[in-house]
């Protein structure tokens, strides 16, 4: 079987794939060429033609039934139109050895609306926060950018603006996670030659691992929750059991009865946040008497443990029940994790290390911000004693 070279691709066209959920999901597909091809077996030549597809991560809605979600797929196949457009440019440019054109149609945000429209990982809210933060930067900084953002607009200096922007604007590790969001949809708009140089390399976004921002309950406050009636019983469960096992609205979420071996007194499960990622990502914790009562009795079937709803249904719940306890600080729910942390270490004395291993963390690096969260709390305490006339 013999062949001959096939062309190097050209004239890219829009096209549609139907997949299992509905969506449309939209490709370039290119004009390879074709190659000869003499088939021994019946000794005649053929024409066999070569296409090659380029995905775009951009899907259209299935049956849009709302104004909103009919304007939706018109911006989509507005954006996957400019795209094809630039590439089409792109490859002439390069056939006749010129200048490869700037983009200068595509407004970023879309795209970047777009991508979190396709995203499926569970990070989705800090993919989405990461687009608000950068709106707001934008409204703040460059107002005539606000709305409209065009790829070779967006420089070096104003992602390191940027940068500033998510440090003073967000706590703790948030400023990174947004960051690290921002930056992967970056990359995918330069694979897809949108933005034809990255803007964030050499751009870090420095944090300081080792400080608790997040505010904690005490043992005492601790009490004073759970002595509070409040009228959705599953987040009362779900937060009091993370405030005595330290999981994450992500895992306590997804917790079955399965995970539970009532036998030997245990919980099983494998953290969402590094699953894939760490050979610590499973976790295994020892169940007390409280944590049990919790839990309750295994039903017959391996449902959910907690029926929850969205984490901004919880964030909003979490804030009245907090409030109607009389504590009076900003408590969300991932502050249940440090609280169970700090009162572990502090409270009841436990080593660094025992605490490492029922968060699930590979090394004592994250376990050790706990460790300075004790000592600001001692500091404290011994300076809310009166003064002595001496």
């Amino acid at each position: 079987m013999a062949s001959i070279k096939a062309k190097t691709k050209e004239n890219p066209k829009l096209m549609q794939k139907t997949l299992a959920d509905g969506r449309q999901s939209l490709y370039l597909e290119y004009y390879m060429g074709y190659n000869k091809v003499f088939d021994e077996k019946t000794g005649k030549e053929h024409i066999k033609h070569i296409r090659s597809k380029e995905y775009l991560g951009l899907y259209l809605l299935p049956n849009p039934r709302t104004p909103e979600e009919r304007q939706k797929n018109k911006e989509t196949l507005a954006l996957a139109a400019e795209i094809r457009m630039d590439k089409e440019k792109v490859l002439i440019a390069r056939k006749y050895d010129k200048a490869v054109p700037v983009k200068q149609k595509i407004n970023f945000l879309v795209f970047f609306q777009s991508y979190i429209d396709a995203y499926t990982k569970k990070d989705i809210r800090m993919m989405q926060g990461a687009l608000q933060r950068f709106r707001d930067f934008l409204a703040e900084s460059y107002p005539n950018m606000q709305t409209n953002i065009k790829p070779d607009q967006m420089t070096k200096e104003m992602v390191r603006q940027f940068v500033d922007y998510l440090q003073k604007h967000s706590k703790g590790e948030g400023a990174r996670g947004y960051f690290q969001r921002f930056k992967k949809v970056v990359k995918q708009a330069v694979e897809q030659d949108i933005i034809l140089k990255n803007p964030c390399t050499g751009v870090q976004c420095i944090v300081d691992d080792t400080a608790l921002t997040k505010d904690v309950l005490s043992l005492d406050e601790i009490k004073a929750l759970a002595n509070t009636p409040y009228q959705n019983t599953e987040i009362r469960r779900a937060f009091l059991f993370c405030l005595y096992a330290g999981l994450r609205y992500c895992d306590v979420a997804d917790l079955t009865y399965s995970n539970v071996d009532y036998a030997n007194k245990t919980i099983k499960f494998e953290q969402a946040k590094t699953k894939g990622h760490s050979k610590n990502s499973v976790v295994i914790i020892p169940l007390s008497q409280t944590l049990l009562k919790l839990i309750g009795e295994k039903p017959e079937k391996d449902d959910p443990i907690f029926t929850l709803p969205s984490h901004t249904g919880c964030l909003k719940a979490l804030r009245t029940w907090v409030a109607r306890a009389g504590i009076d600080k900003h408590i969300t729910w991932h502050c249940a994790r440090h609280s169970f942390a700090v009162n572990l270490l502090g409270e009841c004395h436990t080593d660094i290390k025992t605490v490492a291993s029922l968060l699930g963390h590979s090394g004592l690096k994250h376990t050790e911000k706990y460790t300075r969260a004790v000592d600001s709390l001692k500091e404290k305490a011994v300076n809310a004693l009166p003064d002595l006339e001496i």
